[in-house]
């Protein structure tokens, strides 16, 4: 019997997913030669985890992260991002350092 608790499919092995992925605010910085905005063809069943790895980011440093547009956090202002969010074809991954007057800045939420 195979096991099929680290797949995603019979055939994910041969699937792919492209993403596009954009830096914003201090995190520019691990950008390096290449542009704020990257496209990246990933093996299925890709994280976001995998993308701040291609990007060489540290992930206490990544304050906000959206999925087409949503949040990818576990929780309230100052949570660490959820980087085991599963990627689809498609998504575009959003990432951001605090900004200032922020909550990452230690600025109070009002």
């Amino acid at each position: 019997m195979p096991d099929t608790t680290a797949t995603i499919g019979h055939n994910s092995r041969q699937g792919t997913v492209t993403i596009e992925s954009r830096l914003f605010n201090s995190l520019t910085k691990y950008k390096g030669q290449r542009s704020t905005r990257e496209s990246f063809t990933l093996p299925a069943g890709s994280t976001v985890e995998d993308v701040l790895k291609l990007w060489g980011l540290p992930k206490k440093e990544v304050f906000l992260c959206l999925r087409n547009g949503r949040d990818v956090t576990s929780g309230l202002v100052g949570v660490e991002i959820n980087g085991n969010a599963a990627l689809e074809d498609g998504d575009v991954i959003a990432l951001s350092g605090p900004v200032p007057y922020s909550y990452g800045y230690g600025a109070p939420i009002v």
